[in-house]
């Protein structure tokens, strides 16, 4: 069940935790911020579609801002972990590559299109919102800076310069898949990129090897 049809089969008034009330509101922010945008979304329309009255929704975040906030460390959290999980997964490089770009193509696809505050808030003028954006970008990069550091004999500032490359074509690319309608699967898709990537990537030797593997 989605989370605009767990709205509409709760009545309205219905006592919730407090944590679960929370979820329930972040659930349909996100819903009215996506398909809205910040500036055109109101408290009213959320507390609506969550099925609360307003009162409610302010006695869990005072303003619009502070909703909107709370959302994006919620989608910025899960990037992160995504491309954790990711690089985690196996010792391989090229399939740590070949996972990492799922894990972003992954996001960007999720129904919920949470990907749109992250990567393309129409609130990027707020510097609340602009500090976290760059944060989990950088944070990304620097998970991915960590592994080529350990394998290749480059130092930290160009293994970083390397990493943001990375991480930065792959939401790139993976949006441009998205709003093209997936013309072609998401598999293929991450197999061009990764070969493209890996081409690259693979041309820095391992630390004492001739290449990268």
């Amino acid at each position: 069940m989605t989370a605009m049809e767990q709205t509409e089969a709760r009545p309205r008034g219905t006592r919730l935790p407090r944590r679960a009330r929370r979820n329930q509101l972040l659930g349909a922010a996100q819903e009215v911020f996506v398909a809205q945008g910040y500036h055109a979304a109101a408290m009213d329309d959320i507390a609506e579609r969550a099925g609360v009255s307003k009162p409610v929704l302010y006695q869990h975040f005072p303003g619009k801002l502070e909703l909107y906030l709370a959302l994006l460390d919620q989608h910025c959290e899960l990037l992160l972990q995504a491309v954790r999980t990711a690089l985690a997964s196996t010792t391989d490089n090229k399939q740590r590559v070949e996972a990492t770009m799922h894990a972003y193509f992954a996001y960007v696809e999720d129904e919920g299109g949470a990907f749109r505050l992250v990567f393309e808030s129409d609130l990027t003028n707020e510097p609340a919102v602009r500090e976290r954006v760059d944060k989990v970008a950088l944070q990304c990069a620097e998970e991915i800076c960590e592994v080529i550091v350990e394998d290749t004999g480059l130092a930290r500032e160009q293994s970083m310069l390397l990493a943001v490359g990375l991480g930065g074509v792959s939401q790139v690319v993976a949006r441009y898949w998205l709003s093209t309608g997936k013309r072609v699967s998401r598999d293929q898709a991450v197999g061009l990129l990764t070969a493209l990537a890996w081409r690259g990537i693979a041309g820095f030797p391992m630390h004492g090897d001739g290449e990268a593997h």
